[in-house]
């Protein structure tokens, strides 16, 4: 058995690691072996990818993600040796804090190499929003001008320096506004469609605006404004993840977050 980098020539050999339910995992490996923040890994065996995983740095803190197995080799040691080997790469790399969202099937491996669980996601489906709920007019698009403070907002509620990750789809993206102070602000390209917000209505507004397009939704459990909103409307959730750390705790506003980013980034 060897762990190497994962490179790009590998993703054309990926699809036997497929989990069921889950996104096309070859074009989100195609982004983490292009990207410069991302340090893929794989597990081959007779030169047979048979595992993989990888870690994403913001700095001090970092993301493990796409921890997979391949069906016929789990239960054998193989999903914590990549878990232990991206934490070990992480450590030399000065990241005092790891974060990840665990499936029911993962979160067993992850506790025992000293993951504890930090809170839930909840999960949402199949969300119809009625079409004659109008769009709030305190809903803009993003400018330039509102780059700075974006990037406040989402360090106060994030915990994180990732605005490198959101430069790229700020172009597409949306602001709330009330009496000229950004309350809140949503990236629809942005993975699932990140939602991050300093104020109830605003977080509900641009949450009403993703829902006129998505079917989905997942955010913390600590949001009780937005699961309210699903659950008036009829819809509860049918899924949790935890949401894991591993080394120093972070400030982070969990209750302000609409909508997730995805798997690998919380």
């Amino acid at each position: 058995m060897n762990i190497q980098t994962l490179e790009h020539k590998d993703i054309a050999f990926l699809k036997d690691l497929q989990p069921t339910g889950w996104p096309d995992i070859v074009p989100i490996f195609d982004f983490y072996s292009k990207a410069a923040f991302s340090f893929p890994i794989k597990v081959t065996i007779d030169n047979k990818i048979i595992g993989i995983g990888t870690s994403i740095i913001h700095k001090d803190i970092a993301w493990l993600a796409h921890i997979i197995v391949h069906p016929d080799k789990r239960n054998k040691g193989i999903g914590q040796l990549i878990t232990q080997t991206l934490i070990d790469s992480l450590q030399s790399k000065n990241c005092d804090t790891i974060y990840l969202i665990a499936t029911d099937l993962g979160a067993p491996v992850y506790e025992k190499v000293g993951f504890e669980t930090e809170t839930e996601y909840l999960f949402f489906k199949d969300i119809k929003i009625k079409p004659n709920q109008l769009t709030s007019e305190n809903i803009i698009p993003i400018t330039d001008h509102f780059k700075e403070q974006i990037a406040i907002i989402d360090r106060q509620i994030s915990g994180e320096d990732r605005m490198f990750h959101l430069q790229q789809h700020l172009t597409s993206g949306y602001i709330y506004k009330q009496d000229n102070v950004i309350e809140g602000y949503y990236l629809p390209t942005f993975w699932e469609g990140l939602i991050l917000a300093n104020s109830i209505s605003a977080g509900l507004e641009l949450m009403k605006m993703r829902l006129r397009t998505k079917e989905i939704a997942a955010f913390p459990a600590d949001n009780f404004s937005a699961k309210e909103y699903l659950e008036q409307n009829n819809y509860k959730e049918f899924k949790t993840s935890k949401r894991m750390r591993l080394g120093a705790k972070k400030k982070w506003l969990p209750a302000n977050i609409y909508n997730r980013i995805g798997g690998n980034l919380g």
